[in-house]
């Protein structure tokens, strides 16, 4: 079975984006003798044309008429437009660096595509031995993902289970429930299987539950995972066996580590991309807490109820489960795909600096392009006018407003769960990633540039005290999550140019409201 994703071109008008559709026929079109015009004059031969006829005055004499200049005319154009959009490139840092970006996604696909049928192929074998771990073919969310990302962080790959996920009964986890030894995380919980249920008896165990106030029957991730980590391992060696994987393909040395996702690196071309194997319950919800965010119609109609439609389950410790967003977040990303303005082409050149310039010692960092993602969706829903993504720099500042906020405040809350701060327990390196991105901010035409050495140094550079108090407003209210304060944000770095006048008032009052509750700065 040969499995293929369709790799779209991207939007012509990037610098050096590849052109779709079939090639653009001769200037002279092929039609008629040379130096034949529908222009001429059938009397003198001369060319009426308005935008030449000045310039060729009728031939009088017994020499044959040159050909008529307006027959060169579109290659004269489109050389014109070309320079044009040459000397744009040129001119604009923000598109040159952007078109860099876009030129290698193309790759980038082709890569996991490679990469992508060996692991499918296993799968495969692991879903033939063990028919309750199904293969899904549909990866295209993944892909997307991955050509996106400038960093070659691991793709996460969901194996769905073959269980009646709305069978089971979700218990949360109390802070007593300490079967495992392991402390409970946020979200945590218990699947229950219905008694009886034989299908699933090797993957169950009794566990204690105080709100049971005794023992459950609960499906258990590490029997789940420890099953699929030993199919994995017999399905490489039978592929191997029958020369389906070449030396070099793959490797299991990740499979020993005692994680909640199961590790492989495989060959895509050249590049070795890690894929994160990780057991998913899937099961149907009833997102009702997402009305008052469905009626301000900025994301397309149904997006935000397709994406949460299903719950989805994934180990976070040997006995618990917890509810994985990585999908749902996936298919709102695609969702803001299909909306007016450079919103992805933000996020690509905001994740192209993440990897090269905002990172701590040894490459990495507390910045994540999971991190990035959740900026973007609350920009789209914090910038619903499509006034606010016009043009390319623009655009990035509406993120980068929003992600200098919650740098300075040390709290990012995920957009599908508010109450869920990603940036918890990230706080040492915070304060230096503000210090670099607010720099970037100040001055980006110093980062808009592929380097192979070290990041932009920022140690000399000061920062602005009045934006520094605005970003550090306490958040007593939601007054401080809205577009009116992101607004004056972006007023602070002169890149404002918005026309509606209720946003102007809105964003005088709240001004007038800061003024007060903050000092004035020196």
């Amino acid at each position: 079975m040969t499995r293929r994703l369709s790799i779209p071109c991207h939007p012509a008008g990037l610098p050096g984006g590849p052109l779709c559709g079939p090639r653009p026929g001769s200037a002279l079109g092929g039609r008629g003798a040379p130096g034949s015009s529908p222009w001429r004059s059938p009397s003198s031969g001369a060319c009426q044309h308005p935008a030449v006829a000045s310039l060729h005055p009728p031939c009088t004499g017994s020499q044959p008429c040159p050909p008529c200049p307006h027959i060169f005319l579109p290659a004269l154009k489109q050389a014109q437009d070309s320079g044009r959009a040459a000397m744009a490139a040129r001119a604009s840092p923000w598109q040159s660096y952007l078109g860099a970006i876009v030129s290698r996604e193309r790759q980038r696909l082709e890569h996991f595509q490679q990469a992508e049928d060996i692991l499918l192929t296993l799968l495969e074998a692991v879903h033939a031995r063990e028919p309750r771990f199904l293969v899904d073919y549909a990866r295209n969310l993944e892909a997307f993902e991955f050509a996106l990302c400038a960093s070659e962080d691991a793709v996460t790959m969901e194996v769905p289970l073959r269980i009646d996920g709305n069978a089971l009964r979700v218990l949360a986890r109390q802070p007593g429930d300490t079967t495992d030894g392991h402390r409970p995380g946020l979200g945590t919980c218990y699947l229950e299987v219905p008694f009886p249920e034989t299908a699933l008896e090797d993957w169950t165990s009794t566990v204690g539950v105080m709100e049971q106030g005794g023992g459950a029957r609960c499906l258990v991730p590490g029997k789940v995972l420890q099953h699929l980590k030993e199919l994995l391992v017999s399905a490489i060696v039978c592929c191997q066996r029958r020369f389906l994987l070449q030396p070099g393909d793959l490797s299991a040395e990740n499979l020993q580590e005692d994680a909640m996702e199961l590790s492989l690196l495989i060959r895509g071309g050249w590049k070795t991309i890690r894929f994160d194997i990780i057991p998913v319950v899937r099961r149907q919800q009833e997102p009702l807490w997402l009305k008052g965010r469905q009626s301000n119609g900025v994301f397309p109609e149904g997006s935000l109820w397709k994406a949460m439609e299903e719950a989805h389950f994934v180990p976070a410790s040997p006995h618990c489960w917890r509810s994985s967003t990585h999908l749902p977040v996936l298919k709102l990303l695609r969702a803001v795909d299909t909306l007016k303005g450079p919103r992805l082409d933000s996020l690509r050149l905001l994740d192209q600096l993440r990897s090269q310039d905002w990172q701590g010692e040894g490459g990495k960092g507390s910045l994540t392009f999971n991190h990035l993602k959740m900026v973007l969706l609350w920009s789209t829903e914090l910038f619903p006018s499509p006034e606010d993504w016009q043009d390319l720099e623009g655009s990035v500042y509406r993120l980068l407003v929003i992600l200098l906020r919650c740098l300075a405040t040390q709290r990012l809350p995920h957009f599908l769960h508010p109450e869920e701060n990603l940036f918890q327990g990230e706080a040492p390196d915070l304060a230096s990633l503000y210090h670099k991105v607010e720099s970037f901010a100040r001055d980006p035409r110093r980062f808009l540039c592929f380097r192979f050495g070290p990041p932009v140094r920022t140690d000399s550079w000061q920062a602005d005290p009045s934006t520094r108090a605005l970003l550090h407003v306490p958040a007593k209210d939601r007054s401080y999550w809205d577009t009116s304060y992101f607004d004056i944000l972006l007023s602070q770095f002169q890149v404002y140019r918005i026309q509606d006048g209720a946003r102007h008032s809105a964003m005088s009052q709240l001004l007038s409201k800061i003024r007060q509750e903050i000092p004035p700065q020196s």
